[in-house]
């Protein structure tokens, strides 16, 4: 029986790409295992040699290195539907490792089950290949941030991105969407101190820019912010 949680894949992947009948039949027939995991849940690690990738239903993840002083690089966040470590099918060693921000759910897919699919399935291995290249320019435009970018723009730019994320998948309500993410790891994600991100996030906020509430943002008006 088709998982439910593929159609997650599907609506993105459709982001960029009209799937034929056929396509989306065979990315229903993957096999999946689903585990729920709470927050700040390594599911794969540095230096690990995984045989599967992860598909996030329901929650956030990120991309992150440690140095051996303990200081934490995060280098992206990832929203429902996106397949973060699709070039583990490729790479073999994890060279960084993927854990969850929130609570959060995950579908599994062995890696002979995804080569399967992108062999049998060019189009499919193309629109893979497309949201890989996708994930590399958000992470050049990341590598801006960090270099060129003021605290409060960094913090403009990160918010941006994590609502044209969730928008692209359809999980904004209006302008406002789920934010689970903590100071301290906005702070990670954006070479700053979290004090420093509390003042951006509050002269935001003072500039009617964004509005948070609950783990929720608001943003009045996009072209503003952006």
């Amino acid at each position: 029986m088709p998982h439910s949680s593929l159609n997650r894949l599907i609506r993105k992947l459709e982001t960029g790409l009209v799937l034929s009948d056929e396509e989306r039949n065979a990315i229903l027939q993957l096999p999946v295992t689903t585990r729920d995991l709470k927050a700040d849940q390594d599911i794969v690690r540095y230096g690990d040699r995984p045989s599967q990738c992860c598909l996030l239903v329901e929650g956030f993840l990120c991309r992150y290195k440690t140095l051996p002083d303990g200081v934490q690089t995060i280098m992206a966040f990832y929203v429902a539907g996106d397949i973060p470590d699709v070039h583990s099918l490729h790479l073999g060693l994890m060279d960084h490792t993927l854990s969850t921000v929130a609570p959060s759910r995950v579908a599994f897919i062995a890696h002979d089950a995804m080569r399967r699919l992108t062999h049998q399935h060019p189009r499919l291995a193309d629109a893979f290949w497309r949201d890989t290249l996708i994930d590399a320019a958000v992470f050049r435009e990341w590598i801006v941030n960090l270099g060129s970018r003021d605290a409060y723009s960094r913090i403009a730019h990160l918010l941006c991105e994590i609502f044209l994320k969730l928008k692209a998948v359809g999980l904004t309500n209006g302008n406002t969407f789920a934010l689970p993410i903590t100071q301290s790891k906005l702070a990670d994600a954006t070479g700053l101190s979290s004090v420093h991100v509390n003042r951006s996030l509050m002269q935001l906020r003072a500039d009617g820019l964004i509005t948070l509430d609950k783990g929720r943002c608001t943003i009045p008006e996009f072209e503003r912010l952006e």
